[in-house]
């Protein structure tokens, strides 16, 4: 197995697959439900996102050469990783369809709204491909430069939004009510279901298998954190009523943000250091697909992940273009049925594969052995 990515890419791709959709969308849908409240309903998803990942590393490190299509394969039969792959590659192509939403209504609603949207299509299939061909060490680079934008808008948003904050908006907590709170927090589990699923599939190609339980589980709290500060602003600023009332809610909120009379409505600068996390998102899910895909083509001889590339982004960009085309299918279904979808998926497969493991736990202790024995 050749190695491919660092840890330190490792946090900033698990953080930069979330970050986007996480503020882009999620948090006026969730204002839709919990109102003031979509900020402890990120801090619930965060706790659970956390849990899974965690869960999912430990049962990847049971066979670390392998991810966990390959481990379902090694202890149930080629069929099984075939049947897993593709319900796999169903998930990220419900997650490309929600990045896609995301990356065109920010460009397309605020900047360029005469533009067709087959055009950002046409953007996006060229600068995805690219990167997929450059491979996912050169796409954890960009995710760390993506990470470091990331760090520094926040900044700049709490000093544009520093006057404009009024606290009293946050009281009182569970305002709607503790089980809404929490149910509101599904959609927020969505982000960090294409983050789990993700490591579930490339965690082999990252070295220094004692650092995967530390690494993993701290991109989930870095990337909630972070994701954590919009909410907060949202409700202090827009106020819940006026967050619940717009599709692309950050957007409305970087206009509200202000630095003296030169910097101010930050929506260009927004979307100028959201360029490269957006595009770092699309590619993992592309690459993601092709890789879930590939599993279900082994078995007929199909293997080269690199033949998934351009067949794949075809696909998966058509599918994606007739939901983005129309707002209210977009938003119904990312509202309506993208949680019941994902989260079965996100939950059910790790939850599948521990059960698998262990049932066929002698099989697992007989790979470790032999695995340590070639170590």
């Amino acid at each position: 197995m050749k190695i491919q990515i660092t840890n330190g890419m490792l946090v900033s791709l698990i953080i930069t697959m979330v970050y986007a959709k996480a503020l882009g969308l999620t948090q006026g849908i969730m204002a839709r439900e919990a109102g003031g409240d979509i900020w402890l309903s990120t801090m619930f998803s965060t706790l659970q996102g956390v849990l899974i990942m965690a869960l999912t590393v430990w049962i990847i490190k049971r066979t670390p050469d392998k991810n966990i299509i390959e481990q379902l394969e090694f202890l149930l039969g080629k069929w099984a990783g075939v049947i897993f792959g593709i319900a796999i590659f169903l998930f990220f192509v419900g997650a490309f369809i929600s990045i896609m939403i995301t990356f065109v209504y920010h460009i397309m609603d605020y900047f360029l709204p005469e533009a067709p949207t087959l055009l950002f299509f046409i953007v996006m299939l060229c600068v995805s491909l690219y990167g997929l061909l450059l491979g996912l060490e050169v796409v954890g680079r960009a995710a760390f430069l993506g990470l470091l934008m990331m760090v520094a808008f926040n900044i700049l948003m709490i000093l544009g939004c520093l006057k404009q904050m009024d606290i009293r908006e946050l009281q009182p907590m569970f305002q709607s009510g503790l089980w809404n709170t929490v149910w509101a927090s599904r959609h927020n589990n969505t982000d960090w279901a294409m983050a789990t699923l993700m490591v579930a599939l490339i965690l082999p190609k990252t070295k220094e298998t004692k650092d995967w339980g530390r690494s993993a589980p701290s991109g989930i709290i870095v990337g909630g954190v972070i994701v954590l500060l919009w909410p907060i602003l949202e409700v202090t600023v827009l106020t819940p009523e006026m967050t619940a009332q717009y599709i692309v809610s950050c957007m409305q909120l970087a206009r509200s943000a202000e630095i003296g009379i030169f910097l101010h409505r930050y929506e260009m600068i927004m979307v100028a250091m959201f360029v490269i996390p957006l595009f770092v998102q699309i590619i993992l899910c592309l690459y993601c697909a092709s890789q879930a895909l590939s599993h279900a083509f082994s078995e007929f001889g199909v293997k080269r992940l690199r033949y998934f590339f351009l067949p794949v982004s075809l696909v998966l960009s058509g599918i994606s273009y007739w939901f983005v085309d129309d707002h209210f299918r977009a938003m119904d279904f990312l509202t309506h049925y993208w949680p019941p979808i994902a989260l079965p998926l996100a939950f059910g497969v790790p939850l599948l594969v521990l059960l698998v493991g262990w049932i066929r736990r002698k099989k697992l202790k007989g790979y470790s052995a032999s695995d340590a024995a070639r170590r």
